[in-house]
């Protein structure tokens, strides 16, 4: 038996088995001679006998025991020799595969270049016949060109020149040709007056009144490549826009106009409403308007010293990309069952529903009170610049000493039930404006395209477009009526003056024992 058949086993351990085997060898030897010799001889004693066939069994198990290890070892060695085969047999497979595959990349490879070089080449032969084509319409240009210069050249030595003609041609910027149709019906002269304001919100002579106002600013010069949008358009297409809420696509159609220019023109008509007609049209009034105010509200409500009505909505937008958790309105997404985000509006208007001073912007996460804490009106009244001039708002305001609201508490008296209708009577002329606002404005009523940064700058156009028509007595039609949704909070700090309690007291007495109460409890 050759050492180099166990390959598993060291040198050592073949050396002791080799010498057990020869041993047992030896043992069988000795056996089977000393059988033959006894044969003749007396069999010894009987418990010498048993002795001796006890020491040759033990031998025999012996020899059984080695063999039996000799042919595991052997069947260990044939068993790697197999597993050893197989990995060679997968190894080969695998091998085969890869080789497979990777001729399949490789024809496929030269057969995309082989497409590669034959489009290229088609290219090649179709820039070769654009430039020839090209140089073939320069040439006839050039010859045209020379015709015409020299027809111009006789026609001048014949005729003396006009005075006020070009001496060279104009340039030209290529220009997508869309129809204008649409406009052009609606800016003729013989246009209905009342379709016109039933489109646009207003009618055609206050149409042309905010173009005049704006004409200075928003007009721009012909260039020598195109012509300038007129100022009537331009106008035209920002209220329109903020008038019906349409997307920019279908607005650019109506007008004749690109999305990108009416996107554009829209910020910058919005941007010369609140520099040149705000100033104008939307600003707090003086002292004596500020009289007229509170004569005309106590006229409406029988509470003194009225001077404005003040309300605040919720506009509608897109979720920003930044602080998204501070626009989040959370009574408009229970009430809508739907995630809604907004930004606030404060409106304070005078007894016809115009607007006198406005804050716009903050987050709709706000409460009512947090917002006129943070607007100018509020820093105007802690200065006491408001002094013996009421602002009447709902219980979402804190009742200070230039702010009134009604009660908040359960179980009113009866004088208090009286001075809370009369407060409604004040914050229904508030409100009311708000609904004609978002009604004549149909933008504000559902999210807009406009970015979060400009819409500040929409809204405010939005508010003194608003007073424009209700100053020259635009009606709004029915149909565009709209109802305001804004839920109500109660202040966490409703009251922030004590002299302020007192004068609401006052004013309740007043008004149930002076007989100008009117509730429906008496």
């Amino acid at each position: 038996m050759e050492i180099s058949s166990f390959p598993f086993l060291n040198q050592e351990d073949l050396s002791h088995f080799l010498t057990s085997f020869q041993e047992m060898d030896n043992v069988n030897v000795n056996g089977n001679n000393n059988s033959n010799n006894n044969n003749n001889k007396k069999r010894r004693r009987k418990g010498e006998d048993f002795n001796y066939y006890d020491d040759d069994e033990e031998t025999k198990k012996k020899s059984n025991g080695f063999t039996d290890i000799l042919a595991s070892i052997m069947l260990l060695d044939e068993e790697e020799k197999q597993e050893q085969e197989l990995w060679f047999t997968e190894d080969q497979q695998d091998k085969a595969f890869f080789d497979f595959n990777q001729n399949q990349r490789t024809q496929a490879m030269d057969d995309y270049h082989v497409q590669m070089q034959s489009h290229y080449s088609d290219l090649d032969q179709f820039d070769e016949s654009r430039k020839a084509k090209r140089a073939r319409r320069s040439a006839f240009a050039i010859t045209s060109t020379v015709a015409t210069a020299a027809a111009a050249d006789n026609s001048a030595s014949s005729s003396p020149p006009k005075p006020g003609s070009a001496a060279t041609p104009h340039r030209r910027l290529w220009v997508k040709d869309r129809s204008k149709d649409w406009w052009d019906q609606f800016s003729s002269p013989d246009f209905p007056d009342e379709e016109f304001r039933r489109a646009f919100r207003m009618s055609k002579a206050t149409f042309q009144m905010i173009c005049d106002e704006l004409d200075s600013v928003v007009m721009k010069k012909n260039t020598m490549l195109r012509d300038a949008i007129p100022v009537r358009t331009r106008v035209a297409v920002c209220i329109w826009r903020l008038a019906t809420g349409e997307p920019l696509r279908l607005v650019s159609r109506r007008f004749g106009l690109g999305i990108s220019t009416c996107h554009k023109l829209v910020l910058e008509v919005c941007s010369a409403i609140k520099g040149v007609l705000m100033s104008k049209f939307l600003h707090w009034p003086d002292e004596n308007k500020i009289e007229i105010d509170k004569e005309e509200f106590k006229s409406i409500s029988g509470i003194p010293n009225v001077g404005g009505s003040m309300y605040t909505t919720h506009v509608p937008i897109i979720a920003p990309k930044n602080n998204v958790a501070s626009y989040f309105n959370k009574r408009h997404t229970e009430r809508n069952q739907k995630t809604s985000y907004s930004i606030t509006v404060q409106g304070i208007v005078d007894p016809k529903g115009v607007f006198t001073d406005v804050c716009i912007g903050y987050p709709g996460s706000m409460s009512d009170d947090q917002v006129l804490e943070k607007s100018a009106l509020s820093q105007r009244g802690n200065m006491g610049l408001l002094k013996d001039v009421w602002i009447v708002g709902n219980s979402g305001y804190p009742l200070t000493d230039w702010v009134l609201v009604p009660y908040t508490h359960q179980n009113l008296t009866w004088s208090q039930h009286a001075f809370n209708e009369k407060i409604g009577e004040v914050q229904r002329v508030a409100k009311e404006a708000f609904a004609r606002l978002k009604g004549r404005w149909s933008c504000l009523q559902k999210r807009t395209e406009v970015k979060l940064q400009d819409l500040p700058v929409v809204l405010g156009a939005c508010c003194v477009l608003h007073n424009i028509c209700e100053m020259r007595n635009e009606g709004l039609e029915p149909e565009l009526r709209y109802e305001i949704f804004d839920d109500e909070m109660v202040a966490e700090n409703g009251l922030r003056s004590a002299n302020a309690l007192q004068a609401r007291d006052q004013i309740a007495h007043d008004l149930l024992h002076h007989g100008q109460a009117g509730t429906r409890y008496s």
